[in-house]
């Protein structure tokens, strides 16, 4: 009797640490399961805030184009692009000389009004596209 005490002793013990064993597997496997979804919605939420962030600077330079736009159609708008363009090139040709010791220079670097006329040419207003504009 003692014997069969003994044995149900060691079966019930061994059957009480599979379980354990069982219990923290599944356990593990759990914490590996939440951990990886708690990883997989940060990621998600990144991805969501990064195209909102995107969306607004979108929306924000589309209604500053259709605010320049809108503005060079106004009186005197567009001899005000022909004034800044002109003003950007001086500029930049300025910092490109102060950069380096080897310039690629322009035939008529001299010339800023054909410079200008130019760069007006490839912006030109579409109601302005058969005339040449004006010097």
């Amino acid at each position: 009797m003692r014997a069969e005490r003994e044995k149900r002793a060691v079966i019930l013990t061994s059957e009480g640490q599979r379980d354990a064993a069982i219990n923290s597997a599944e356990g593990e496997k759990q914490q590996t399961i939440k951990a990886s979804e708690a990883t997989k919605q940060q990621q998600i939420n990144e991805a969501e805030g990064q195209a909102a962030a995107i969306l607004a600077v979108a929306d924000a330079t589309a209604e500053g184009i259709r605010k320049v736009a809108a503005a060079i159609q106004m009186s005197g708008g567009f001899e005000a692009v022909q004034l800044r363009v002109a003003e950007q090139y001086i500029g930049r040709f300025g910092e490109l000389a102060k950069a380096s010791n080897t310039i690629v220079l322009p035939a008529n670097v001299a010339d800023v009004g054909s410079m200008v006329a130019l760069a007006m040419n490839m912006i030109r207003r579409p109601d302005a596209a058969a005339t040449p504009p004006a010097r």
